[in-house]
């Protein structure tokens, strides 16, 4: 198992991915910004911050090393991360942003490496005859960068890191073995302070620095052994640089007084300190070209993740980005975009409003890691099983304070990166149309479904009837035939109800009818996907339709209680099949369904505009019920534009009057779309058949529901459904038991 997750292409260890996030962890914001931070807030201000921003990059970090232990991580890092997790379109969206976000930074750490020239800008233009500024020296800094990486690659990338972390290390040594600065006295830092800014305001400006801990998890692809190296590199870098910024937040307090810290010319305050002044300039170059690097080098590599997911609605430019030197794997392409990038970036000299929005890419990034750590562990997939285990509430914090830190750091901010990512997941969900949820999702509804069923199963007991809603099962042999009453289903089933159609298979089980049956569920669930269909199917081989009427009502419904209705369907012209559902109907009253069954026609449902339902003296059982289906029906899109209900009754002349005022008061009580016009109590005739009556009246109706009684059809049998030959569809509906109507 564990040689599965070498990479033979791998040129790198643990080294470098430790020396990349460290570099981008102890960078400019160290120097030039660390120390503001403590005079406007004192020591234990300062610290507060760190220990804040670690809330969210040690909970990454560990979410980070939890998911390199599961899987091998491929080229893209962070991106091949969330892609994998999150599906390519979600994963695309983000990296997309994760990717600029990873650009733009080279650009903010080269403006941030000329601020290092500062002290020696004016000796270096009195000997050079012509003058030159940090914009200069910006400029050509990147393109020194841009002709590193286009023609030696990562590897001498590398090399030049290992000097620069060097430096580094030397320039803290000499700060830390430094004095206080001269005119110090008792240190005035080390409580809070309420300087001119507020906490956030300053959280905002330091929070960047802690953010380069998964720098080096783009360099994925180029490592020999992305299972140890990234966990063990990552998470050393986070610990050790959380652990150095307390640290310094101790020296700058112990050995400067607020004022000087809280000056703005003397952002390099640290090399009053150290013991060779020019050491922290020269540690500053060294830690934001050595930032640079490291975004230089992580950034292609996630584009070329991108295009090589093939994600860009341009197939022409995702392979011009996924060409790689064939040496040495560089992805020549992405490094030439990334630069120029950089290079724009560089040249509008000032990226302060666009590196609080890079925090929010990055915090973006961050929580989506923390929240595949949590989402997995809920999930208990049996395929995760990493070798470094988080625990999911370290992970639900880490994901809590990024969204929470993206909005208290800058609202606008935020929204505007949220917006944009959204969009990006727009365009690119038009052009990459497949259905690519990705099986966390599934993991986290599967336990969510089994969870809620369970609950629902508990509080049965307490349930009373005027919670209730239908839950029906379907059972045909004809679903390809006529689609009458899966359309039915879906009605009932939109909103309000719950539908499980089953296709009938006659037949033994055997390997034939089982590819019979997944052949005819795709094509239901097709059925489903076209019509928007919130219904569950499935099929059932069995040798008898009897058999698998008897299996399908001992199903548990998808709302994760028993179902309570069965549907059935027949065609109006043929008698065999309402002969075959009657012979079946015992089974259904047995179990205490209620039952319900369509007469198909060939006028169909016509306009989907009229609804009949019809009441008799003899079934009132079944008239709330029959209610209660027409109002659930004329809630769909379907039904709802010009849809209305039509209420018939049959009743002895001398009772016409009280059953229409029984029936309107029925109807304003139980607050039914059903208007007093449309309610009509026809006198029951000696010589004419409800039949008859029904025939006349609803001959233009789109559905009509009549009720029938159970002792009825043992007597008269299949005849008690026909002779309704005048009009289209008809539903017969028995109730178990009468509902109520509040």
């Amino acid at each position: 198992m564990a040689s599965t997750a070498l990479n033979p292409k791998g040129k790198f260890g643990t080294a470098p991915v430790f020396l990349t996030a460290i570099s981008t962890i102890l960078g400019a914001i160290m120097f030039l910004r660390f120390g503001y931070s403590v005079g406007q807030l004192g020591v234990y201000g300062t610290i507060a911050i760190v220990v804040i921003g670690h809330l969210v990059t040690i909970p990454t970090a560990m979410a980070l090393a939890e998911i390199a232990t599961n899987q091998k991580v491929e080229g893209g890092g962070e991106y091949f991360i969330i892609s994998r997790s999150f599906g390519l379109n979600i994963g695309a969206a983000i990296g997309i942003a994760l990717y600029l976000s990873q650009a733009i930074s080279v650009a903010f750490y080269l403006i941030a490496f000329t601020e290092a020239f500062e002290p020696i800008l004016p000796f270096i233009n009195e000997h050079l005859p012509f003058a030159i500024n940090k914009m200069v020296i910006g400029i050509v800094s990147t393109l020194l960068l841009a002709w590193l990486m286009l023609t030696k690659g990562a590897r001498s990338g590398m090399t030049l890191l290992y000097v620069v972390v060097g430096i580094l290390a030397i320039s803290l040594a000499m700060f830390f073995a430094g004095g206080p600065i001269d005119g110090f006295k008792a240190a005035d830092t080390f409580h809070f302070n309420k300087g001119h800014n507020d906490f956030f305001f300053i959280f905002a400006i330091v929070f960047p620095a802690f953010t380069g801990m998964t720098a080096g998890v783009g360099l994925s692809g180029d490592l020999k052994d992305p299972k140890k190296s990234i966990p063990l590199g990552t998470l050393s870098a986070t610990i050790i640089g959380m652990v150095i910024y307390i640290f310094i937040a101790f020296k700058l307090g112990s050995s400067a007084n607020a004022a000087a810290l809280s000056d703005p010319n003397r952002q390099l305050i640290m090399g009053d300190i150290a013991i060779w002044w020019p050491i922290i300039p020269i540690g500053l170059a060294a830690a934001t070209i050595s930032s640079a690097l490291g975004s230089i080098m992580v950034a292609p590599r996630t584009l070329n993740a991108i295009s090589l997911d093939k994600i860009i609605p341009i197939p022409r430019l995702n392979n011009w980005l996924s060409k790689v030197k064939k040496d040495n794997n560089e992805p020549v392409n992405a490094t030439l975009i990334t630069c120029v990038i950089a290079f724009v970036f560089v040249l509008m000299g000032d990226v302060n409003a666009v590196a609080e929005v890079i925090s929010m890419f990055f915090m973006v990034t961050y929580g989506s890691i923390c929240i595949i750590s949590l989402f997995e562990n809920f999930a208990s997939n049996p395929g995760y099983r990493p070798s470094f285990k988080s625990k999911w509430y370290i992970s639900l914090l880490g994901a809590v304070m990024c969204i929470g830190l993206m909005f208290k750091i800058n609202t606008v901010y935020a929204i505007a990166a949220i917006i944009m990512m959204t969009a990006i997941y727009v365009v690119l969900s038009m052009y990459n149309k497949k259905d690519d949820m990705a099986s966390i999702f599934s993991g986290v509804i599967f336990q969510v479904s089994r969870n809620i069923q369970v609950f629902l199963q508990k509080s049965k007991s307490n349930s009373d009837d005027t919670a209730w809603r239908p839950s029906v099962v379907s059972i045909s042999k004809d679903s390809f035939d006529r689609f009458a009453a899966f359309d039915l289903l879906r009605w009932i089933s939109h909103r309000i109800g719950f539908g499980t159609y089953i296709h009938h298979i006659e037949g033994y089980l055997s390997t034939e009818t089982m590819q019979q049956a997944e052949a005819d569920q795709a094509r239901l669930v097709k059925m489903a996907q076209i019509s928007d269909s919130s219904v569950y199917v499935d099929t059932l081989v069995n040798p008898t339709y009897k058999a698998s009427i008897s299996q399908a009502l001992q199903l548990p419904g998808i709302s994760g209680q028993e179902n309570n209705m069965i549907l059935f369907e027949f065609n109006k012209h043929k008698e065999e099949g309402i002969k075959e559902i009657v012979e079946n109907l015992g089974v259904a009253k047995a179990v205490n369904y209620d039952i319900c069954i369509l007469s198909s026609s060939d006028k169909d449902f016509g306009f989907n505009s009229e609804i009949h339902i019809w009441i008799t003296s003899s079934d009132y059982q079944n008239a709330n019920l029959m209610i209660y289906i027409a109002y659930i029906i004329l809630g769909h899109p379907d039904w709802s534009k010009g849809g209305q209900i039509k209420l018939f009754a049959v009743h002895p002349e001398e009772e016409v009057s009280e059953q229409r005022k029984k029936m309107q008061d029925m109807i304003r009580s139980g607050r039914l779309p059903i208007s007093a016009n449309n309610i009509e109590i026809i006198p029951k005739a000696e010589d004419v058949t409800n039949k008859e009556v029904i025939n006349k009246k609803s001959r233009d109706a789109d559905l009509t529901i009549v009720g029938f009684r159970y002792e009825k059809v043992k007597h008269s049998g299949p005849e008690t459904f026909m002779g309704y030959d005048k009009i289209g569809n008809v539903l017969f509906v028995n109730a178990q038991q009468e509902k109520e109507i509040i």
